[in-house]
């Protein structure tokens, strides 16, 4: 059995030449291929991993995208180019210890589950980063069923069935879990522990987050477009019963005068609400064109692979 660990790589010059060294020391070099992917950093990792390269030629297979793509599509990268039975995907930043990736492939082998996550009894990441994973698990429960109390963690197993059925994904925003989910129920989880991160800081933004959740509301699941149906028609309602109510109230004290404020508040909800819903169709609309436009879901500008001696600029 090979299993391949893809580790996409985002400005992560101080510490991937060092997990990739535990990573050799911790697994057996026989059944190891680790698959790098240089996300368009902007220090010199891509110096870094092709030192990696030179050094495991064997094991290691290194990717440089032409510019920044985001994680998921990084991840899709590795993962079109992994060969092992079993792909791990852990992050550059050491917060994913090598030591842990044989509890998610022991689980997945001897439970023959299709995906293994990881999850942990403490985080080591930022209040923001916190509150964004607790979000996106919340939303992810309502928009793409996630089995109740499962964690969605970027540290996983994924056996080879589920990665061939993730990479026919072909559009430009990919969200690996939504993939993940919507092609398998059988899911096992396991503890890992959780370690500080060596150096830097995350490179999930506000901007990314927001791009990362709206890549799950639109391109996963249309409940955002039946939840504007269902909002409408209670606020509809809403509005007819009010009406009722206010005619009411004139026909029994004509001196009521009329409410101008209750009159320009119900315009501003109304108008937020309809704004809120072009908005939400406009992003179906905008992401169909992108799509029919052939936006590339990543751009390899080369590709380092020791097994094949292909070193493609």
């Amino acid at each position: 059995m090979k299993f391949s660990v893809v580790i996409p790589v985002y400005n992560g010059e101080k510490t991937i030449a060092g997990l990739v060294d535990e990573l050799v020391r911790v697994l057996s070099r026989d059944e190891l291929e680790i698959v790098l992917v240089n996300d368009g950093s902007s220090d010199n990792s891509h110096e870094e991993c092709v030192s990696i390269f030179e050094r495991y030629r064997n094991t290691v297979k290194y990717i440089c995208l032409a510019r920044n793509f985001g994680e998921h599509n990084a991840v899709l990268a590795g993962l079109n180019m992994a060969a092992g039975d079993y792909a791990v995907i852990v992050d550059d930043d050491f917060q994913n210890p090598p030591e842990e990736i044989r509890k998610l492939i022991d689980e997945a082998v001897s439970k023959k589950y299709d995906v293994v996550y990881s999850y942990y009894s403490r985080k080591h990441h930022s209040w923001f980063r916190n509150l964004g994973s607790r979000f996106d698990n919340l939303v992810a429960g309502y928009l793409l069923n996630k089995p109740k109390g499962l964690y969605l963690s970027s540290f996983k197993c994924l056996n080879r069935f589920i990665v061939r059925e993730i990479i026919k994904y072909k559009g430009p925003y990919p969200y690996i879990d939504g993939l993940i989910l919507r092609a398998t129920g059988n899911i096992g989880k396991v503890l890992t522990r959780h370690a500080e991160r060596r150096e830097g800081r995350s490179g999930y933004t506000l901007r990314k987050l927001v791009h990362l959740w709206l890549n799950m509301f639109v391109n996963f699941s249309v409940f955002p477009l039946r939840f504007s149906a269902i909002l409408g028609f209670i606020f509809s309602l809403l509005g007819g019963i009010l009406s009722v109510v206010f005619i009411i109230e004139k026909i029994v004290n004509p001196e009521v005068p009329v409410g101008l404020t209750a009159i320009l508040v119900s315009i501003l909800i109304f108008a937020g609400i309809q704004l809120i819903m072009l908005g939400l169709i406009g992003e179906y609309l905008g992401k169909l064109f992108l799509s029919y436009n052939q936006t590339p879901q990543y751009v390899v500008r080369r590709v380092f692979d020791g097994e094949t001696g292909r070193e493609k600029a």
